[in-house]
């Protein structure tokens, strides 16, 4: 039974310097040349705001360290340099 997808084919033409420096990038993120295309293209898009942000990803960056708020602040002290 075919698996059906909602992706699409194209026929993308770029310059052999353009197309070294994709695949580096992508061996660099271990993704195939198209894998790191669809990152490129999706993110690009994402922060244009063209794009809405999924479900994991906007989970992924509330829950990041730097922009928590459910955390108590830390307060700083003053080492007790004698030991006692």
């Amino acid at each position: 039974m075919a698996r059906e997808t909602n992706t699409r084919s194209f026929v993308l033409r770029v310059d052999a310097a353009t197309m070294a420096a994709l695949e580096a990038w992508a061996e660099d993120e271990f993704r195939s040349i198209n894998g790191q295309l669809q990152w490129i293209i999706a993110d690009a898009l994402r922060r244009s705001g063209r794009l809405k942000k999924s479900r994991p990803q906007a989970a992924r960056a509330e829950a990041s360290p730097d922009k928590r708020t459910d955390l108590p602040a830390v307060s700083k002290r003053p080492s007790n340099e004698s030991g006692s």
